[in-house]
């Protein structure tokens, strides 16, 4: 049987000072919750053992802390995915011109599938989406079946990505 040693005090009293940090920190993010997020986004997958050691907690702080931070929708631990590796070979932007609520509009654009990403903007675009389709066929019924044909669209405007440059998840942290 294991032999459980009692947490010490100055590691009690660390966790307990973490826990006054985070409840006088804005937006509920203190700076160990922000290093937290920062080796999960340099990998996802890090044992929160590792993590413990890095930013000064124990193992069940971190895991908590974690836990918070996905609860309260701050981050997701999620697979990122290359969708041409997939099968999806074309991937577009749209903005998208609305009379009427454009709520609306937003919300059934979001309720497609191949929708994923979707902003109502101030400028010269109501709303910008982002769509992944399998081929052009299936991007042109997306746009002439699926968004052009909701009540309150006025105009599209289509960007083809031709290739991706440059995409991270970093910034949060800072």
């Amino acid at each position: 049987m294991p032999v459980h040693k009692p947490q010490s005090k100055s590691q009690k009293s660390v966790e307990r000072s973490n826990l006054e940090l985070l409840s006088s920190a804005p937006n509920g993010l203190d700076t160990i919750d922000r290093q937290i997020i920062s080796e999960l986004q340099r990998d996802g997958r890090r044992a929160y053992g590792a993590i413990a050691q890095q930013v000064g907690l124990s193992e069940a702080a971190v895991r908590r802390r974690v836990q918070r931070l996905k609860d309260s929708g701050v981050m997701q631990i999620v697979a990122i995915t290359d969708p041409l590796q997939l099968g999806y070979g074309r991937e577009a932007l749209i903005g998208i011109r609305v009379q009427g609520d454009v709520r609306l509009v937003a919300d059934k654009i979001a309720a497609i599938e191949e929708a994923n990403y979707v902003v109502m903007t101030a400028g010269s675009f109501d709303i910008i989406a982002e769509l992944i389709a399998v081929d052009d066929d299936a991007l042109v019924h997306l746009l002439n079946d699926s968004i052009r044909s909701i009540p309150g669209v006025t105009e599209v405007e289509t960007f083809l990505y031709l290739k991706l440059s440059k995409q991270t998840y970093a910034w949060g942290a800072k």
